[in-house]
């Protein structure tokens, strides 16, 4: 197994298997479209890519609580798997009844989809972010917030919002959606998403300042930090950007990387870099 921490009193492994690709959420559909994902993603290889996540040492997944990720989790697990699941709500379903079948799947936690809690503050929402933070928090998961923009994790623990956890896109989005309807809900594709490489070490410090869990994801600025560069580049860059994360995050947080298994095995590869750089 891959090192490990104590997050929400489960024990799980610094690097857990994000779901991005599993759903067609693409970041780079110039090299891989999203419909290639989904074309390659069926149910069945989005099971043996957590097979496969198991075998290299990963022992968690965050993953979106939609219909089609739920059935894989439970064949998943009805086929023997073991991994631990971190929920992000989805947003086309109503709350309280996603909150309903999360549940099933036995969570070790549950978090409010970021992209539109952040929209949900940028139209000064923010009555309604606390009460559905709190319907969460009703479930009697833990209770996490997902957000993109460093000042809500500030905002949420200055005025006591209670999050037992924060799930952190090292990359701000907002910055250029800001008004704007999550993808989730819209389906608009990404091209026009360009992440900056200022951002990440802003909210690795607002990770720290904070003495809740966090997860941070989008390491590789969904692959658009590798995008451009040579083949033989792309290993170092990896292994640079994963060494950048863990050195700026807190020794209890973790790292979530999706993976685009149709071409190589990136969790092999991911899960050795990680070995290296953790020890």
């Amino acid at each position: 197994m891959l090192p490990t921490t104590d997050f929400l009193g489960a024990k799980i492994t610094r690097l857990i298997l994000g779901d991005n690709p599993f759903t067609g959420n693409s970041y780079v559909e110039s090299w891989i479209p999203g419909e290639i994902m989904l074309d390659f993603y069926t149910a069945n290889n989005v099971v043996k890519t957590m097979f496969e996540a198991e075998s290299n040492g990963v022992n968690a997944i965050m993953a979106l609580g939609d219909p089609f990720i739920l059935r894989c989790i439970r064949q998943f697990r009805n086929e023997g798997g073991k991994m631990h699941v971190l929920f992000q709500s989805y947003p086309p379903i109503d709350l309280e009844t996603n909150i309903r079948q999360m549940l099933k799947c036995e969570p070790i936690g549950i978090y409010h989809q970021g992209g539109t809690l952040d929209m949900m503050l940028e139209n000064d929402e923010d009555g309604l972010v606390r009460s559905r933070l709190q319907m969460i928090k009703d479930s009697g998961v833990p209770m996490g917030l997902g957000t993109h923009v460093p000042e809500v994790v500030a905002r949420a623990e200055a005025e006591g919002w209670g999050a037992d956890f924060y799930a952190c896109c090292l990359y701000n989005a907002r910055r250029q959606k800001r008004g704007e309807t999550s993808g989730f809900i819209s389906g608009k594709k990404k091209t026009h998403l360009v992440f900056f490489p200022q951002d990440p070490p802003v909210m690795m410090e607002t990770m720290r300042s904070t003495p809740k869990p966090c997860i941070a994801f989008k390491i590789l600025a969904g692959g658009q930090r590798i995008l451009d560069l040579p083949p033989d580049d792309v290993p170092a860059e990896v292994e640079r950007a994963f060494k950048e994360t863990y050195e700026g995050i807190k020794p209890g947080d973790v790292a979530c990387i999706g993976v685009y298994q149709g071409d190589k095995n990136q969790l092999a590869e991911n899960c050795e870099t990680v070995r290296r750089i953790l020890g």
